[in-house]
């Protein structure tokens, strides 16, 4: 396994936030409503790990190391996770696992549909992101993949829905997927490590010169 010691750090922090989140309800540190605390910051968290994910590839044409691709599938399941966690939090804690008031719910609130349609899209990006997938689909896979791009405007649409009072965060979020989406157009990818390399090349040549 490459790079076991980066993977471990992201697991071990994956893993310390939601149960921190559940000590601080246990200790009574989250408020009138814990419950919905706990919603809230699992699906914030899932949008982060979505936002860091699509954050390797522009990081390993930046600096050249090849461990932000190895641990881009990690990050991505983390995404997934998080996200099927804020449904059972939403489930258990808002609900009270009454079935019956979840098609009420959507009636009434459609972003729940929203969030719903990002996490089947999610969940298609986590059962096929084995390379017995890749091997399977072959070129299809990357196509399936970009779907990726449409589960990102799901949430951050999501987000805006459930936050509409303070737009703050939310603009942050967004400001930084669309960032890392203008970075993923052909014309503006290939002048990140051509930047990269003149530079290199720049400091290079001050080294030699006397």
């Amino acid at each position: 396994m490459r790079y076991p010691l980066f993977r471990l750090g992201i697991f071990i922090l994956a893993c310390v936030w939601p149960l921190y989140w559940l000590y601080e309800a246990w200790i009574f540190a989250l408020g009138p409503d814990p419950g919905k605390v706990l919603v809230d910051r699992l699906g914030q968290g899932g949008l982060i790990f979505l936002l860091i994910t699509l954050c390797m590839t522009p990081l390993q044409r930046l600096t050249g190391w090849s461990g932000w691709i190895v641990v881009r599938r990690q990050l991505g399941l983390w995404c997934f996770a998080y996200i099927v966690l804020h449904l059972s939090a939403y489930l258990f804690f808002i609900l009270g696992l009454d079935w019956g008031q979840l098609g009420v719910e959507l009636r009434k609130r459609p972003y729940i549909i929203v969030g719903s349609l990002g996490l089947l899209g999610l969940l298609c990006l986590a059962v096929t992101s084995n390379r017995y997938s890749q091997r399977r689909l072959g070129a299809r896979w990357k196509k399936l993949h970009k779907l990726v791009y449409a589960i990102l405007g799901l949430g951050l649409l999501h987000f805006l829905w459930i936050v509409r009072a303070d737009l703050k965060q939310w603009a942050v979020y967004a400001a930084i997927g669309v960032t890392l989406l203008l970075l993923r157009i052909p014309s503006i990818e290939k002048r990140i490590p051509r930047v990269i390399g003149r530079k290199r090349l720049s400091d290079a040549k001050v080294k030699i010169s006397p």
